[in-house]
């Protein structure tokens, strides 16, 4: 009798944003408790890892996975190879804006609104039984609450915090401040 040991890539709960987003926030608070001031709350650890996770799920909508991913818009919007290039390009834009903290908070809002209007590629995928990468669709409740908890951690990443900056708002005497 032999058994079968599933791979990851066949584990439809195996979600690779959800498992970068969990890595990069970690790794990066274990960073602050070493002394990295910016990565000394759980609140910048988020957002450093919700800027990686959005990185990584942008360069999706340009590689190998495109197709997939233009399968997932709904058939009612037109031109969805543009709307996978857009959604792309503001992702990674997402992922840099994280990072600036003169426009980290408009951003997370921004990232969040973003994922509200992607969603109904969630129900196209769950309805139609569509992957990404060769990976097994992920069921619909699981995705709900996996979209659900980036759009709670982005809008309390926006929250205003000023022990959290990113960046530092001091200036060395006499320089001149960056823009």
């Amino acid at each position: 009798m032999s058994t079968t040991v599933a791979t990851v890539t066949e584990n439809p709960y195996f979600v690779d944003p959800l498992v970068v987003l969990v890595a990069v926030t970690v790794a990066t608070r274990l960073l602050g408790t070493l002394g990295v001031e910016s990565a000394s709350s759980w609140r910048n650890a988020a957002r450093y890892g919700l800027a990686c996770t959005f990185a990584v799920t942008s360069l999706s909508h340009f590689t190998a996975t495109r197709s997939d991913l233009v399968r997932l818009v709904p058939e009612i919007l037109p031109y969805p190879a543009a709307i996978v290039t857009v959604t792309g390009v503001l992702e990674l834009a997402g992922a840099v804006g994280l990072l600036r903290r003169s426009i980290a908070r408009v951003t997370a809002v921004g990232l969040a609104l973003l994922l509200v209007a992607m969603f109904p590629a969630n129900v196209v995928a769950a309805r139609e039984g569509i992957g990404v990468g060769g990976t097994p669709a992920t069921p619909f409740w699981f995705r709900t609450l996996v979209q659900l908890g980036f759009i709670v951690l982005l809008l309390w990443t926006a929250r205003s915090d000023s022990s959290t900056a990113l960046e530092s708002d001091t200036v060395a005497e006499g320089a001149t401040p960056r823009r």
